[in-house]
């Protein structure tokens, strides 16, 4: 969340950001039929949803399969030092990388774990050797796992399993 003003968030806020998490493209008249609210009143929250900062972006699921050719993969890295300048220099450099999508870091052997997305296996080593040819990011370690299948698929937070805050 944004460091922009909060928002209460009601019993109808939390239907309209459930909703429209996973339903992006919804119409303004589906959400408010939905939510139970005029038009006009779900247009207002939505509005102040999104300027409060509730809402990072929209994005479309494609079908990346009928659209391109694809190698998705995850990457993971072991930073020589852990640092907070160590870390600041890897993130930056991943950042630079627009087939890193996704970059966390976690706890455990490895110091972070990228989501990748690439053209083929040869663009895919080509970024690995960018970033583990790099000295000044101090790489330790670095380990691909191509995905073969996409058995299950981010398809939104689980927001009806987690605790709100007040």
């Amino acid at each position: 969340m944004s460091s922009k003003k909060s928002i209460k968030l009601d019993q109808i806020n939390r239907k309209i950001i459930t909703i429209v998490h996973t339903q992006a493209d919804i119409s303004n008249q589906e959400l408010s039929e939905r939510v139970g609210l005029s038009n006009s009143a779900c247009f207002q929250r939505t509005k102040a949803l999104k300027e409060a900062g509730y809402f990072n972006g929209f994005y479309t699921d494609l079908d990346l399969n009928r659209i391109a050719k694809n190698v998705l993969a995850y990457i993971e890295f072991t930073l020589e030092s852990n640092n907070p300048k160590a870390r600041q220099r890897f993130e930056e450099a991943i950042n630079e990388i627009p087939e890193f999508m996704d970059c966390l870091r976690i706890t455990g052997d490895i110091d972070y774990i990228c989501f990748t997305c690439c053209s083929d296996t040869q663009k895919l080593n080509e970024i690995c050797d960018k970033v583990n040819g790099n000295p000044e990011l101090g790489i330790q370690k670095l380990k691909t796992n191509i995905i073969l299948e996409r058995a299950k698929w981010y398809l939104g937070y689980p927001l009806q399993k987690l605790e709100w805050l007040e």
